[in-house]
C-alpha cells in the first residue's frame, strides 16, 4: 500500500474529467494534478484512500509530448485554471473522449457518436469575471482567484483566459482601491467591506461594466471613485456596487446600486442585442455560445410552425434567437430578476412570439397544458431533477435539445429520458461537445433527442 507522505515516481496514464493526471503505483490509481498523459514526475502523496490515493508533483522527470510552458506565472497556483500545461489540441481531446466515457459508462450509450468539438479562441475568451479580495501578510489589497482547494487568494494583475482588455482595469482599480483604504471582508472574522472586485465585457460592443461587492452599503463614498473610472479607462459605461451581508459562498447578494453610468451593458449575440447587467448569468464564451447554437438550428430543421419550450431559460440567450425560426417560444427560469431581463431583451429586439414564465422547472413543467414540438433544456450543473426527465416522458415532444456543462450529469439525465417507461421510444441522433472553458477541465456539450416514429 501506499502511505501518506511518500515520495513515488508515477507514470501519467490519463487525465480525469476532474483535471488531474492519473497513474498506478502497485495498481493503486494515483492521481496528481499538473500533469498530463506521458508525463513521468516525482510526487509526494499526500492522501491516501481504500481505492485511490492523490499526489502532489515534486518533480517532472520525464516530460510529456502534451506538456507545454504555462501563459500565466501562477498558474501551479491559481484554482482559476487546471489545463495550462497541457497543449490546447490536447485539451480538445480529452474533452471529447470525457463526453464519450460519460456517455458510455454513466449512460449505458454504447456506439455513440461524438462530434469534433467546436473551439474557439484558447486565451483570452472570458467575458465575465469576479475576483475575491483579501489583504496580503503585509497589507497589500489582494485580487485574483482561490488557490486550488482553499480560500486562499493568489494575487494577479492580468489573466490569460479574462478578455484581454480587462487587463488593465484589474491592475488600477485594484491600486484605487488599496489607496481608499476601506477595509477588505474577512471570511472568518466577518469584518471589513470590500469583497469581490467584478468585470462584465460585450465581446461584440467593447463596453464594460464594473461591479464591487461589499459587505455593507456605502455608494456615497464610493460614487466619486466610479465617476473617476469611467473617465480614466475606456469601454467603461457604468460601475454598481452589489451589497452582500451574508456569510456565504455566493458572490452576489440581492441588491445593487447604480454609482456611476448604466447598470447594464450591451452585447450583440446572434445578431440580436442583450442588455446584461452583473449579476445574471450569460456563457462567458460568447464566440463559440453563437457557434454552438447556429450549429444547433441547422440540425433542427425548423419549419416555422413549432412551439418550443426553453427550460431554464436564463435571460433569454437562445430563447429569442430560436423566436425568430418558430411560431412560439415559452422560456421557464427560477430567476425573477433573469426574467426580467429576458423580457427586456425581447422588447429591445421588438420579438413578441415569447413568453416568460418564472418558476422551478420541475414545479412549472407539469402545469404546462402544452404539446411542444421542441424542448430545449440548459440545466445548471447538477442537471435536471428526474421529475423533469418524467414530465419529458410524458409529454413525448419531438425533439429535445440537452445543453449540458457537466457529462456526467448529462449522461445520468439521458439515461432517465430513456429508460423503460416509455423512454425507448427516444434516441440519440448528435451529440456536439463545444469548448466553453479553454485551460479547464470544463466541457459544454449539446445532444438532440428525437421521438422514434411509430410503425
Amino acid at each position: 500500500m501506499i502511505r501518506q507522505g511518500e515520495i513515488v515516481s508515477v507514470t501519467i496514464e490519463d487525465v480525469s474529467s476532474e483535471g488531474y493526471g492519473v497513474g498506478r503505483i502497485n495498481q493503486q490509481v494515483v492521481f496528481i494534478p499538473d500533469t498530463v498523459t506521458g508525463d513521468r514526475v516525482k510526487s509526494r502523496i499526500v492522501r491516501v484512500k481504500k481505492k485511490y490515493a492523490e499526489g502532489k508533483i515534486k518533480e517532472v522527470e520525464v516530460k510529456s509530448a502534451y506538456r507545454i510552458r504555462p501563459s500565466c506565472i501562477v498558474a501551479d497556483k491559481c484554482g482559476g485554471c487546471q489545463w495550462q500545461h497541457i497543449d490546447y489540441q490536447y485539451q480538445l481531446q480529452l474533452k471529447e473522449n470525457q463526453v464519450r466515457e460519460a456517455l458510455s459508462r454513466i449512460g449505458g450509450f454504447a456506439d455513440i457518436r461524438v462530434e469534433k468539438i467546436i473551439a474557439g479562441p484558447s486565451l483570452g475568451y472570458r467575458n465575465k469575471v469576479s475576483y475575491p479580495l483579501a489583504v496580503s501578510a503585509t497589507g497589500m489589497l489582494k485580487a485574483g482567484y482561490y488557490r486550488r482547494g482553499s480560500h486562499q487568494v493568489v494575487n494577479i494583475n492580468k489573466c490569460p483566459i479574462q478578455d484581454e482588455r480587462l487587463n488593465p482595469l484589474l491592475a488600477g482599480i485594484k491600486k484605487d482601491l488599496q489607496a481608499s483604504q476601506i477595509p477588505v471582508y474577512d471570511e472568518k472574522t466577518r469584518k471589513g467591506v470590500l469583497r469581490h472586485l467584478c468585470f462584465r465585457i460585450g465581446r461584440n460592443t467593447g463596453e464594460i461594466l464594473v461591479t464591487l461587492v461589499t459587505a455593507k452599503k456605502m455608494g456615497e463614498k464610493l460614487k466619486t471613485m466610479a465617476q473617476n473610472w469611467m473617465k480614466a479607462y475606456a469601454g467603461i459605461v457604468g460601475v454598481t456596487l452589489n451589497y452582500n451581508p451574508k456569510a456565504t459562498n455566493v458572490i452576489f447578494g440581492e441588491e445593487t446600486e447604480l454609482l456611476a453610468g448604466r447598470d447594464y451593458i450591451r452585447e450583440i449575440f446572434a445578431g440580436l442585442t442583450f442588455h446584461l447587467r452583473p449579476d445574471t448569468f450569460f456563457q462567458v464564451n460568447t464566440s463559440v455560445a453563437e457557434d454552438l447554437l447556429f450549429s444547433i438550428l441547422s440540425r433542427l430543421n425548423l419549419r416555422g410552425t413549432e412551439t418550443v419550450l426553453d427550460l431554464y431559460c436564463g435571460i433569454g440567450t437562445f430563447t429569442l434567437p430560436l423566436a425568430q425560426k418558430v411560431k412560439k417560444v415559452i422560456g421557464v427560469e427560477s430567476y425573477c430578476q433573469s426574467i426580467m431581463q429576458a423580457e427586456e431583451n425581447a422588447r429591445i429586439n421588438g420579438i413578441v412570439n415569447v413568453q416568460f414564465i418564472t418558476g422551478e422547472v420541475e414545479t412549472v413543467l407539469p402545469t404546462l397544458a402544452i404539446q411542444p414540438e421542441v424542448v430545449i433544456l440548459d440545466p445548471p450543473r447538477k442537471g435536471c431533477e428526474e421529475t423533469v426527465m418524467e414530465t419529458l416522458r410524458q409529454m413525448q415532444p419531438e425533439t429535445i435539445v440537452y445543453i449540458s456543462c457537466h457529462p456526467a450529469t448529462l449522461a445520468r439525465d439521458l439515461r432517465r429520458l430513456m429508460g423503460k417507461e416509455g423512454g425507448e421510444n427516444y434516441s440519440i441522433e448528435w451529440v456536439q461537445p463545444a469548448d466553453f472553458f479553454p485551460q479547464t477541465c470544463h466541457v459544454e456539450t449539446a445532444v438532440i433527442v428525437t421521438r422514434k416514429k411509430q410503425p
